[in-house]
């Protein structure tokens, strides 16, 4: 697929400002879409959209395709009739900066609950449109919800430690659960509902105003996810359903030990003979979200590193062959015969970061996929590859990631000999660096320029978004409205029209 020149801002929904604790996909979501366009950048870059788990992390969800239901705007479901103003009438005091995650859960699907039960006496065309949805996504939306109610029947716990009957999907036993626990059936299926219609809203005025939608798909699912959950011929399970190799990278630049993630690991071979149907899935489904995709850990279709089930780190894997060229070339093949027009060629950044070898690079070169240029690594030296002078035109270039530090916060523990290096490229002092690294991303020949909103607004460490490899306290900073400045739209309005982007 053909990119034209642009810049863009990453940030997740859940970064946006709300009185509700969590950032939303309601009115501040079209504001921040509306200070976008006026700044002259045409991408919005986000995380993963599905319903988040254990550690809230958004690359760690309960689906590959449904949505958060904790992004739902509560001001729409009331605009909607869907709640009574009374139900907003004591919202607790949550934090403005931050998501309090343990509290704002509880308080979100109480809501939403009530906002279930006001659907039910909902009009009819209401209802009609309902079952459209359910009838266009019947693929996955049954698995799903009926997942979500079991789960919650089960005190929340994991699949892997229901009963024996429901972990291995009988048929009777599914059929007798779907029964009794219908009305959570239809809640969950409800929740799905009401995201994708505002998030549906939401994605149509982007367009409107000029705004493409970068999204993200993980390479990997997580275990206690209804796609394992209802689809275990396609990962590598023992007879108890338990992962026997897993998921992650050796150590690199984030962890001397590497990164163990312990998501199940597919079987290629199955999903080849089923023309990667469940992959192809994935990825209509996303383009009805999203209009272009950044693949996750793209080198893993090369070659992914299989951690043995049960093992401490990440140090004992091996490498072993992903689906490569016959992978991407049905994918290609799939989304090009689509009534959604994508045409010829893939809409996807290659997130080609860590140990990447020969063959990472022939896979995306074969199918002209623009790689990621991290700035905040690369200032070891004139030869860096992530220094813009030696970038390909057809990359994206990133201040920094959701992986990151903030550039302000790198710069502040930076070894000196790269600080030093970092100046003299940027040609620039140590209170003017974060806007001396966006005006070398600007200014580059990359396809691309992105940055995290906290680099655009010089924020520190404190900002960060996550910490790999850490548990708990991520995914929680939030922006306030009166950040979005005039003054930063028109700066970058200024760089916009400089740099032709």
């Amino acid at each position: 697929m053909r990119f034209e020149r642009a810049s863009g801002v990453l940030l997740h929904p859940t970064s946006l400002p709300g009185p509700y604790g969590i950032g939303d996909i309601g009115p501040s979501a079209f504001q921040f879409v509306d200070w976008l366009a006026a700044s002259g950048c045409r991408l919005w870059q986000l995380l993963p959209l599905g319903p988040t788990g254990f550690g809230d992390s958004p690359y760690q969800c309960f689906s590959a395709f449904a949505g958060n239901p904790y992004l739902i705007s509560p001001d729409f479901l009331l605009r909607d009739d869907l709640l009574h103003p009374d139900d907003l009438a004591a919202i607790p005091d949550f934090p403005s900066d931050k998501v309090d995650y343990g509290r704002i859960i509880p308080w979100k699907l109480n809501l939403l609950e009530r906002a279930f039960i006001g659907f039910k006496s909902a009009p009819r065309p209401v209802r009609q449109e309902y079952e459209r949805f359910c009838a266009e996504n019947v693929s996955w939306l049954q698995d799903y919800a009926l997942f979500m109610a079991l789960k919650e029947a089960n005190g929340g716990g994991a699949w892997g430690g229901w009963p024996e009957l429901l972990r291995k999907r009988d048929s009777d036993t599914l059929a007798e659960a779907g029964q009794r626990h219908a009305d959570a059936v239809e809640r969950f299926t409800f929740y799905q509902f009401a995201f994708y219609r505002q998030w549906s809203a939401l994605r149509e005025h982007a367009h409107q105003r000029g705004i493409q939608i970068i999204g993200d798909i993980p390479i990997f699912v997580a275990y206690d996810s209804a796609d394992v959950w209802a689809n275990p011929e396609l990962f590598y399970l023992d007879e108890m359903g338990q992962p026997t190799v897993v998921a992650g990278v050796p150590p690199d630049y984030f962890s001397r030990t590497g990164q163990l993630w312990g998501n199940p690991l597919y079987r290629w071979d199955v999903l080849k003979k089923r023309e990667y149907d469940w992959w192809i899935a994935r990825f209509r489904a996303t383009l009805k979200q999203v209009d272009i995709v950044r693949l996750d850990h793209f080198r893993g279709f090369a070659g992914y590193w299989e951690i043995p089930a049960g093992s401490s780190t990440a140090e004992t894997g091996r490498w072993v062959p992903g689906p490569g060229e016959d992978f991407l070339s049905s994918v290609e093949t799939a989304l090009g015969d689509d009534s959604t027009g994508i045409g010829a060629g893939l809409p996807i950044i290659a997130e080609d970061l860590g140990e990447i070898t020969p063959d990472v690079i022939e896979l995306r070169e074969q199918f002209d996929l623009p790689g990621m240029k991290i700035l905040q690594f690369a200032f070891s030296g004139p030869d860096n590859a992530f220094l813009p002078h030696n970038y390909p035109v057809n990359c994206v270039t990133y201040t920094g990631t959701h992986d990151n530090d903030t550039a302000r916060g790198w710069y502040e523990t930076a070894p000196d000999e790269e600080r030093d290096f970092a100046l003299r490229y940027l040609d620039t002092n140590g209170n003017s660096f974060v806007s001396g690294l966006t005006l070398a991303a600007w200014s580059s020949v990359a396809l691309f320029a992105i940055a995290p909103l906290q680099d655009l607004l010089g924020l520190g460490t404190e900002a960060r978004m996550n910490f790999p490899s850490k548990l708990g306290g991520n995914w929680t900073w939030r922006l306030s409205m009166e950040e979005l400045s005039s003054e930063l739209q028109a700066h970058l309005r200024e760089l916009n029209f400089l740099y032709r982007r």
